[in-house]
């Protein structure tokens, strides 16, 4: 197999070259997998915080002024590390919040008030998710169920599962500015 240097990987991928890309995959994945599962991941998490940091890098490496201050695997191992490390502390605090509900939900006092206050906040999240695409809706309800990538390509009529993961990616950051901006959410946030 060739191997290629950090600046023909970066040119390739500026150049948005399928063969460098499945190179990247080929290349750095399994380091990437390794690592995740090493720390409370699973196969699909690793694919997703793969696919998400190859998007990260795509768009830092469009910039002119970009330049490559490390090995390609080290700068992709670091972004792919940030980006797990971020998950599992969203994961740790929902799971923390979740505990936290049902203490409230327990206690007659207070339970109600907090179960209307979840629920407020809820409406407003699914509020915002109506304001998707019906493309960006339908694929982030796919990618919630057990259904592989593979089908849910097929099943969008994508005509790859790389495209598939990147319109996920892109739907999910819409999302995320949405929620960023209603101010019902937000205050719920702080």
């Amino acid at each position: 197999m060739i191997h290629y240097s950090d600046y023909a990987i970066v040119e390739g991928l500026r150049l948005n070259s399928d063969f460098i890309i499945r190179y990247v995959y080929k290349e750095f994945f399994p380091a990437i997998r390794y690592f995740i599962k090493n720390n409370a991941g699973l196969e699909e998490d690793a694919e997703d915080v793969f696919q998400e940091a190859l998007l990260v890098i795509l768009v830092k490496i469009k910039d002119d002024n970009f330049e490559l201050t490390s090995s390609f695997i080290t700068f992709m191992y670091s972004i792919s590390k940030n980006i797990w490390f971020q998950r599992l502390k969203r994961k740790r605090m929902t799971l923390k919040n979740q505990d936290e509900l049902t203490h409230y939900l327990d206690t007659p006092d207070i339970g109600i008030e907090v179960h209307l206050e979840y629920e407020e906040k809820y409406q407003s999240f699914i509020r915002q998710f109506e304001h998707l695409s019906e493309d960006c809706q339908k694929i982030l309800r796919l990618f919630l169920t057990d259904i592989s990538t593979k089908e849910i390509a097929e099943n969008m009529g994508y005509k790859s599962e790389f495209y598939a993961k990147t319109k996920k990616y892109l739907c999910k950051e819409a999302l995320k500015k949405l929620v960023e901006h209603d101010p019902d959410i937000k205050e719920y946030l702080e």
